[in-house]
């Protein structure tokens, strides 16, 4: 229940109007159904002659006895003038209209939860989007993506299916409770208070059974986790699976996980399903002691109550017993969400190691030079990826970064826009330490071109125009032109309209990568980073794309992370990467010259 509570104090502030009217039209409902149930007392005591007529309407007090002889008096006055069926009828006129009252309030009531319940639920997926986007890379190399859109998908789903769903419960049966039972009260102190010694036992006995289903769907929603990255894991190796006829080894990994998973819900199952029968159980033996107890009240030879009045005491009672059990299975239902929640949680409360500054530096474009000052920089305590680099790029500048695989080359790019924050020395911008200017001011500097291009699953047009929002149709078509993608853009189906698949899964490797050229064309930043990006593609399309990043880099600073050697012959500065140190640096001429291991790599490639 504190879980519960504690959730509400976080998402329902916004909805506080609809919650209130929520309350009024709860109270309202369990107003109007006490009523309907307490006009049956004189009806059946006049009607079935059980209570002595009442002539004389009494002067009105907040009393049962008062109360009792002022609809007395009215039931007697319309059986002498009416007639006892014609009066029967019109009070049951005024049941139904009770009846009305009770049903319309409640639909208002339910009308009102809708949208602080499926409001909550997209404020929750609306936070986790966001704090999956302000988090930085280092997170997610730590985390599976598949356990992550579980908690974005199946874990939001269970808080809106359980937590959510009871919120209706929450606010609308205590209320009834509260009506009913001071109604109940007011009739007859001496049973109610019976009443309130059973109930609470039935409580503890029911609470008992739900306190372990919060751990088990926390093991369940793990598990599904793991699955869900499984199969994120399949379809993206899919080629490799099948090249090595490795079916039947992910088909059991995936196997033990879906029986893992299986076992865990049938134990959770279990205990969720206990609820129901227990609570209808001790429910129906609440009612049954209550029944024996007030007839011993009514059968004693100083009644406390009369027999009309123990009929709608008991039909009370009973309207109290429905939602109780709700109430009941809420509370489990609640244990499920709760841990849900807090798997959400840890999303949500993870602490972004990459942070704004709280009063940042204007940068006002890129003017002189970029300067690395004794940076160094390790993923892991026990293993240094850069050590104290030294670097300075001139505006205008084209650097290109070699060495063997693990050197550090793709570190020293990725700290540039703070993708990972150097643990010592400083990067400077114009004299300005990268850590003192907006993330996005400092982003905006830059563009980025992969060896593994990232698409969208959307139209081309869509893809190069992405992160400039006011692009035209001009200005995209002459980008693409720049990267030498036009004809086979203008050759595809749609055109520009053409929509490219999953990651650009119906374009080639080399029209992939020149849809990248063209988005970093767009958006035109002053500094280009170009990490290995013909690596990866065969001769022909290497020809296309370097063609393309000749045009990309003209006139404007660029750091190229260098596969081949031949394509940075024109460099302005070349540095020679070994073991996270920069050993060597120069023009092409100048390090060949050195026979150091620059020229050994050139030699290798051209043998």
């Amino acid at each position: 229940m504190r879980d519960f509570i504690q959730i509400l104090k976080r998402f329902i502030p916004p909805y506080k109007a609809r919650l209130t009217k929520n309350i009024l039209y709860n109270i309202l409902h369990a107003i109007f159904g006490s009523m309907s149930f307490v006009i049956l007392i004189p009806v059946l005591g006049i009607l079935f002659k059980t209570e002595s007529d009442v002539k004389e309407l009494p002067e009105f007090a907040l009393n049962m006895s008062t109360l009792k002889n002022i609809l007395y008096y009215y039931v007697t006055l319309g059986r002498d003038t009416i007639g006892p069926v014609t009066t029967l009828l019109v009070a049951g006129g005024f049941f139904a209209l009770a009846a009305l009252f009770k049903t319309g309030f409640s639909y208002m009531a339910s009308y009102e939860i809708i949208f602080i319940r499926n409001g909550v639920v997209r404020d929750i997926r609306r936070m986790i989007y966001r704090k999956i986007l302000s988090l930085p890379l280092p997170f997610f190399s730590e985390e599976r993506k598949g356990d992550i859109i579980s908690r974005m998908t199946g874990d939001v789903q269970e808080v809106e299916n359980s937590i959510m769903n009871s919120l209706e419960m929450f606010f609308q049966n205590p209320i009834l409770i509260l009506i009913y039972l001071s109604t109940m009260i007011f009739m007859s102190w001496q049973l109610t208070l019976f009443v309130l010694v059973l109930l609470p036992v039935m409580g503890l006995l029911i609470g008992k059974v739900g306190k372990s289903l919060k751990k088990r769907s926390k093991e369940g929603q793990d598990k599904m986790g793991e699955i869900l990255s499984n199969i994120e894991e399949t379809l993206s190796g899919l080629r490799i699976i099948k090249a090595f006829n490795a079916e039947k080894k992910v088909d059991r990994s995936f196997s033990n996980l879906n029986e893992d998973y299986r076992r865990i819900m049938n134990k959770l199952m279990r205990r969720r399903s206990l609820a129901h029968p227990m609570s209808e159980f001790l429910g129906t033996i609440v009612v049954v002691i209550v029944v024996w107890f007030g007839g011993y009240l009514i059968l004693r030879d100083s009644p406390i109550m009369e027999a009309q009045d123990f009929i709608a005491y008991i039909a009370l009672f009973y309207s109290i017993i429905n939602p109780a059990k709700q109430f009941s299975t809420a509370l489990y239902s609640i244990q499920k969400g709760a841990a849900a929640m807090d798997r959400i949680d840890q999303i949500l409360n993870a602490e972004s190691t990459i942070l704004e500054p709280e009063q940042p530096k204007p940068l006002n474009g890129f003017n002189k030079e970029i300067e690395y000052r004794n940076v160094s920089f390790a993923y892991r305590p026990d293993r240094t990826v850069l050590k104290d680099v030294n670097v300075k790029i001139g505006k205008g500048q084209t650097v290109a970064l070699v060495g063997q695989s693990g050197s550090g080359k793709s570190t020293f790019v990725d700290l540039l826009p703070r993708f990972y924050d150097v643990i010592k020395g400083e990067i400077l911008i114009d004299g300005i330490n990268i850590k003192d200017v907006s993330l996005h001011g400092l982003r905006e500097l830059m563009g980025n071109v992969n060896q593994d291009p990232i698409l969208f699953n959307d139209t081309i047009f869509n893809n190069i125009a992405f992160g400039v929002e006011s692009a035209t149709r001009e200005e995209v078509e002459r980008a693409a032109r720049i990267a030498n993608a036009h004809e086979f853009i203008m050759q595809t189906e749609k055109g520009y309209d053409t929509c490219i698949g999953d990651r650009g899964g119906k374009l080639s490797g080399g029209q992939r990568q020149r849809l990248s050229i063209a988005r970093a064309v767009l958006k035109n930043p002053p500094i280009m980073i170009l990490d290995e990006a013909t690596s990866a593609l065969d001769t022909e399309s290497e020809k296309l794309v370097q063609e393309a990043l000749d045009n990309l880099m003209k006139n404007r600073t660029s750091i190229v992370v260098a596969h081949r050697l031949s394509t940075i012959r024109n460099a302005d500065m070349i540095c020679v990467f070994h073991e996270g140190k920069i050993v060597e640096r120069g023009r092409h001429e100048e390090l060949l010259a050195l026979d150091g291991i620059y020229t050994k790599l050139y030699n290798m490639q051209n043998f």
